[in-house]
């Protein structure tokens, strides 16, 4: 939320409804700015310097270090919160394993891997000072729910995709199926402690109505969700899955990524079927991911109506979205 990198005149974080904010470098408002730091050097780089115009109040320090400057200010934001009796909501998104990847000196490793290891072991003793103050008061662990997710799939040769196809930037499910961890034992039934849901059909967008309807909160007047209620399916109470289809286009300047060539524009998931295709519904790959979900075998020569049916919804989304600097208009390829 803010400028990016080529913007410094969009609204601060705290205009979009957050009491206070603190953020990285390419947010608007007070920030943590990166140094980094790597086995030899004799001073810290910069990742980037002009990140100082974006909004009053920032702090340069070791980019190893910053996951925990964010929680140093969100503990006494919940001490506050407890004191005067109100309910809090927190958002932190650490970005220690997106690349590049700096863990601390001292932990340094060979290779891309060994330092995606090192930063991901770093963020978590950083982060457990958050979970431990929650976990260790009685009222905010019964009363609390904590989720842990990600944005996208593994970048190569960091995280591993397991049986899933692609990678990070791509539609096939490697790049779009993320983990979506939920600890809050006052809320979860005992029995669905440690369990895993591998059926439900549940997407980011889901998490705000039904985070609204777990804590009996009002949605704004006017306001109409993209997400659905899934909040028994998030609380481990049911295995239901969302209704409505959930589209994607890929990055537009992503056409080809890593070794990667002439990706899919765009995808629609719909129940167990998923299509891919090209920004003019050409070179359509269908896949029932119920049995597929590595998306090995393409079902589109066997399934013309689905494969229409999919591209009609998918094209018509698409068509109503902002332009993308993709292909936009009717008989535009891809390649």
């Amino acid at each position: 939320m803010g400028g990016q990198r080529d913007v410094d005149d969009a609204p601060p974080i705290t205009a979009y409804g957050f009491d206070a904010s603190l953020t990285n470098f390419e947010g608007m408002g007070p920030k943590l700015l990166p140094l980094t730091l790597k086995p030899g050097d004799k001073k810290p780089g910069r990742i980037w310097q002009d990140a100082e115009r974006l909004g009053n109040g920032y702090r340069w320090m070791q980019r190893s270090e910053i996951t925990g400057g964010f929680v140093d200010a969100a503990l006494p934001f919940i001490d506050r919160a407890q004191k005067n009796g109100q309910p809090f909501y927190i958002n932190l998104w650490p970005d220690d394993v997106h690349t590049p990847l700096w863990p601390p000196v001292d932990q340094w490793a060979d290779g891309k891997r060994g330092l995606y290891l090192a930063v991901l072991e770093e963020m978590d003793r950083q982060l457990a000072r958050l979970f431990d103050r929650v976990r260790n008061d009685p009222k905010l662990r019964n009363n609390t729910l904590i989720l842990v997710c990600s944005d996208n799939g593994p970048e190569v040769g960091c995280g591993s995709p397991g049986p899933f196809k692609g990678s990070k930037a791509t539609l096939f499910e490697a790049g779009i199926r993320s983990p979506l961890v939920v600890w809050g034992p006052g809320l979860i039934p005992a029995g669905k402690a440690g369990t895993r849901n591998t059926t439900s059909t549940f997407s980011a967008i889901d998490l705000v109505p039904s985070l609204l309807k777990i804590t009996n909160t009002p949605a704004p007047d006017g306001v109409q969700f993209d997400g659905e209620v899934l909040a028994d399916t998030l609380l481990g109470k049911s295995t239901d899955s969302r209704q409505a289809p959930i589209p994607f286009r890929r990055p537009p300047d992503r056409a080809n990524f890593r070794h990667y060539k002439q990706l899919p524009d765009l995808a629609i998931r719909a129940g167990k079927w998923k299509l891919l295709c090209d920004y003019d519904g050409g070179n359509p790959q269908l896949h029932d991911l119920s049995q597929d979900p590595g998306e090995m075998t393409n079902l589109a020569a066997q399934e013309p109506e689905r494969v229409q049916e999919l591209t009609a919804g998918i094209l018509k989304w698409h068509k109503s979205m902002p332009p993308d600097n993709g292909p936009q208009m009717e008989g535009a390829g891809a390649r």
